[in-house]
């Protein structure tokens, strides 16, 4: 299959180890530095690799760039806890209202809205939740449909439902005895964090939307409409996805070290999927799914009580979609040119702050998708817009896989040296009738996810749509955030 993409927004790179494909206009790819260059090239020597990329989005992580697509077949792959990332499952949910922008319009209704939602939603990070009722063991093994019957109220109601529906996965499935693995103390303290925020770039957002005209027809068939308030909440799978780091780290280390593996970064981890590390890290992994977008439509639960308690019975909320940007998991694909493959092979596809994007009618769709194709959901930073996307047909060259938010421009500690308080504040809209409320008054303690510690995400954006990956069908305005600390 040929690249027949404008050069400006593609290019092929030839390192020592292999290719690199990076989609991003030229100012953004010269922006990234050697080192995205060089980590690159540490995970193309993995064995058998047979494709990477980068996002526009990308910037240095541990041992695997955030914006990573890597491919491997199944049958003779690896896979690879650098390449998932840290916080495995996290990702993305956006719950539709009926609100429109307007009703939100007065900054102290803003504002009470926000302390309900902090009152349901802990955003400490070792914070106990309010889910001590749910079972963790039936949520890490059946995913949405081990959450009891009251946390999932469309449920009785088929032809509104969307909880279960409208989700890249509601259940993962995997090997469960591997769950003995997990020591009795991690299983208590991932247990208090069902339903709880943490810290980061982690956050709870309202937003107003705006349609974009080309794919109005699709945004009306996904139930958008201009100035509607939307809920888009970004988390993962907490300290769970941490345990399952930690107890096959060192299972991995040692495989490496057996079979003689390893790269010139001592935190690049990676195993044969056939291996026992490899095996268990997988299916741990899959617990970890089911985990985090058990833990996103919890926090969806608690936003859609706030809204009622703040603005009336009437206020209701919907699931538009739920889909992760850290994992790994198998996918059918057909041959691509020149590889000699055939048809249907299954691939395990890594995504490291990547997103599906699957086009209309794709299969992989789920079935309420399945002729527009998926929403894609990227958030841009505090302050900045976000986007509702669809993937196109020539996705598939990059594996369907798009940004997954705006990228960090400066680490954390660079940002709190150069931004000061007065040019975050100014950034939020501090002040204004169109000030972005926080849940946090003091400003310095979130000084380092100011939109000035990310890229432009409209940069961002045109780089996706100019490399004809995906469309923009709505773009969304902050209204209102919660963050963790």
């Amino acid at each position: 299959m040929s690249m027949n993409i404008n050069p400006v927004y593609y290019r092929r790179i030839d390192l020592p180890a292999g290719d690199l494909h990076v989609f991003a206009h030229d100012d953004l790819f010269h922006a990234m530095g050697a080192k995205v260059l060089e980590m690159a090239n540490n995970n193309l020597q993995i064995p058998n690799i047979r494709y990477m990329s980068y996002t526009p989005d990308a910037h240095v992580g541990v041992g695997t760039c955030i914006g990573t697509t890597a491919v491997w077949r199944a049958e003779d792959g690896f896979v690879s806890p650098s390449i998932v990332g840290s916080d495995i499952g996290c990702g993305m949910r956006v719950q539709l209202t009926n609100l429109q922008a307007e009703d939100l319009q007065d900054v102290k209704l803003r504002r009470k809205l926000v302390k309900a939602i902090e009152k349901r939603i802990p955003v400490e990070n070792h914070a106990r939740g309010f889910f001590s009722d749910i079972r963790l063991e039936d949520v890490l093994r059946k995913g949405l449909h081990g959450l009891p019957g009251k946390y999932v109220p469309d449920a009785y109601t088929p032809r509104k439902a969307t909880s279960l529906t409208h989700v890249e996965s509601s259940r993962f499935r995997f090997d469960e005895s591997e769950l003995d693995r997990i020591p009795l103390p991690y299983w208590h303290r991932a247990h208090r964090q069902l339903g709880t925020l943490g810290n980061g770039n982690h956050f709870i957002e309202l937003q107003a939307l705006s349609i974009n005209e080309e794919n109005r027809k699709v945004a009306e068939s996904w139930g958008l409409r201009d100035g509607q308030v939307v809920v888009m909440i970004h988390s993962g799978s907490r300290s769970w996805g941490g345990s399952v780091n930690q107890i096959c780290g060192s299972a991995v280390a040692k495989t490496m070290s057996r079979l003689g593996l390893g790269t010139a970064d001592p935190k690049l981890a990676f195993a044969p999927l056939d291996s026992e590390a490899g095996q268990t890290y997988a299916n741990l992994m899959y617990s970890a799914l089911n985990f985090a977008v058990a833990n996103r439509h919890l926090m969806a639960f608690a936003v859609r009580d706030a809204l009622k308690e703040t603005l009336g019975s009437q206020a209701e909320m919907s699931t538009l979609y739920d889909l992760m940007h850290n994992y790994a998991c198998e996918e059918s694909f057909g041959a691509r040119e020149g590889e000699g493959a055939e048809d249907g092979q299954s691939l395990l596809i890594h995504r490291k702050g990547t997103t599906r994007a699957l086009p209309p009618g794709h299969e992989g769709n789920p079935e309420p998708y399945r002729e527009t194709g998926h929403p894609a959901l990227i958030p841009g930073s505090m302050g900045t817009a976000s986007y509702l996307m669809v993937g196109m047909p020539d996705g598939e060259r990059n594996y369907h896989s798009i940004c997954h938010g705006a990228g960090r421009v400066r680490s954390r500690n660079a940002t709190k040296q150069l931004v000061t308080v007065d040019e975050f504040a100014s950034s939020m809209r501090v002040g204004q009738e169109d000030e972005i409320v926080l849940n946090h008054r003091a400003l310095e303690s979130l000084i380092d996810e100011s939109p000035q510690a990310y890229k432009d995400v409209d940069q961002i954006i045109d780089s996706v749509v100019q490399a004809r990956l995906a469309a923009v069908v709505a773009k969304c305005r902050p209204l209102a955030a919660v963050k963790g600390v």
